[in-house]
């Protein structure tokens, strides 16, 4: 692929995360083809269906979350590097999950794919910041999801002032020290 079409790629990716993050089923893929500067053929001629351009965004909205979570789980840090991580899920959960929903029940093999490396990932870095001590054992990731999806499908359904969730988000990060 050429340099110019990969950069139009990424554009478009972004501003169909942006869209149809925000907007679900009212955003469009002409929506998506302006925030992108880019024509809607180009659109259509990298991604033929709006399901396949939402699949790809969520792919991607993965593979940045995956890159984040190895870089929390080598981190020097492993307990504020995971705190970080789980604000930033929360924070950006609603737009995945809003973008998910358009895909039915039935997701592409690649989405599912791309959420099982990044829950994985979570689960080791979890395990890193557990081994310091400064986070509960008898957390798994299990539980972590739990409250992670919990937020932010709430956030999802009722959006809230950003210093509430960031309070809610403290209180759940509170939950989880073992301190």
């Amino acid at each position: 692929m050429r340099q110019d079409a990969r950069e139009n790629r990424e554009r478009i990716l972004a501003a169909a995360e942006r869209v149809f993050g925000s907007q679900g089923e009212a955003g469009s893929t002409e929506e998506v083809a302006r925030l992108a500067g880019v024509g809607i053929a180009t659109v259509f001629r990298h991604f033929p269906t709006k399901e396949t351009l939402i699949a790809a965004a969520l792919v991607r909205h993965f593979g940045g979350l995956l890159d984040r979570t190895r870089a929390a789980a080598a981190a020097p840090d492993p307990t504020a590097a995971l705190a970080v991580l789980i604000r930033e899920m929360i924070e950006r959960g609603a737009s995945k999950l809003t973008m998910a929903s358009m895909l039915g029940d039935d997701p592409p093999a690649a989405v599912l794919a791309a959420a099982g490396e990044v829950k994985a990932a979570v689960g080791v870095a979890l395990q890193r910041a557990q081994a310091t001590g400064a986070v509960r054992a008898d957390v798994g990731v299990e539980e972590l999801y739990l409250l992670i999806r919990g937020l932010s499908q709430t956030t999802t359904v009722s959006p809230v002032p950003a210093a509430v969730l960031d309070r809610a988000i403290d209180v759940i990060l509170a939950g989880f020290s073992s301190r």
